[in-house]
């Protein structure tokens, strides 16, 4: 890990703070995490990467850790962040980079993917696969009649509510909590039970150590969950409070999505996820990657890998499972 050094790099009007390691002259790899997490998701992958004879970069996303987060929700649409993205590698004076995402790093890289295909040599995505814009429904919206108001997404909605909620949890506990779960049921928070829950005792698998824990805990008592919450936010219509005075924000990633409805993603990709991630379970998610959605929304899909016993987190799960996975792909490229 002392091998791995960080810098905090100007982007799209903010501090982004990234972990690299390897020769910067060799293909890079850019590392995208998800929620809750940080670049340390990746710290494994780095490692192997840059061994295998990579540059390996992995940002904080805007929100995150040492990356700025700017207050306002509304400044959490994908534009946002590719366009962090798309400067960090004009920084770099990277022409073209392997991506590769999990949980809401892959819902970027799809939209990095749409926007941007020609900054990307080849995509490997983990736990999200791709949503394709539904031009009559609002995302949230489609997503409460179909799991409810307690499902975590709709109650990550509302300002300050889970903030709250997450406060009155021991934040080391509650990252334990995140990221042990092996329920693949879709997940719910019903109000005010959250704290309740987090009483119960929770032994750390193999591949997740204290340090681990300690490392993201301290960084979320720094900087709360706002930020990483702000993405859901982003989804759809926000209330949101800054400098004291209320507004609506009208700007959200589906709304300025419509002039890529029905637009493919072609780039050529790999997608892994786990038998037991929550994703693999919604709603008609084994039809559409299994059916032929899936290939139809993403022509140039070479490969689709279901992890057998693995969960959400699985580059931390299966570290050198995922590391082969990735480098064996990009071998191609």
């Amino acid at each position: 890990m002392e091998k791995i050094s960080h810098r905090k790099i100007p982007v799209n009007g903010i501090n982004m703070h990234i972990a690299e390691i390897g020769d910067p002259t060799k293909p890079t790899i850019l590392f995208l995490h998800g929620f809750p997490e940080l670049w340390y998701s990746w710290r494994h992958q780095l490692l192997a990467a840059a061994a295998a004879g990579y540059r390996a970069v992995a940002p904080d996303l805007r929100g995150y850790g040492d990356t700025d987060a700017p207050p306002c929700s509304s400044s959490y649409t994908s534009f946002h962040v590719v366009g962090d993205l798309i400067s960090l590698l004009d920084f770099l004076e990277i022409d073209q980079v392997l991506l590769v995402g999990h949980d809401w790093g892959a819902i970027i890289a799809w939209h990095f993917s749409l926007f941007r295909p020609d900054r990307i040599k080849a995509l490997v995505n983990l736990s999200v696969p791709f949503s394709p814009r539904n031009p009559n429904r609002k995302p949230v919206d489609g997503l409460r009649k179909s799991l409810g108001d307690d499902f975590y997404i709709c109650r990550f909605q509302e300002p300050g509510e889970m903030e709250e909620e997450f406060n009155s949890i021991d934040t080391a506990r509650l990252m334990k909590q995140f990221l042990v779960s092996r329920d693949p049921k879709p997940p719910c928070i019903p109000k005010g039970k959250m704290a309740a829950s987090a009483q119960k005792a929770i032994t750390l698998p193999p591949w997740l150590s204290e340090d681990d824990i300690n490392y993201f805990a301290e960084k979320f008592k720094q900087t709360g969950f706002t930020g990483g919450l702000n993405y859901y936010r982003a989804m759809n219509l926000i209330r949101d409070t800054h400098a004291l005075i209320a507004r609506i924000h009208s700007v959200r990633t589906w709304e300025l999505m419509a002039p890529w409805t029905g637009v493919q993603v072609k780039v050529p990709v790999k997608f892994i996820l786990g038998e037991l991630d929550i994703t693999y379970s919604f709603p008609y998610m084994k039809d559409y990657l299994h059916k032929g959605g899936f290939k139809r929304d993403v022509p140039l899909l070479a490969e689709l890998v279901v992890m057998e016993g693995a969960a959400h987190f699985i580059n931390q799960e299966k570290p050198e499972e995922i590391s082969n996975h990735i480098l064996e792909f990009f071998e191609k490229f």
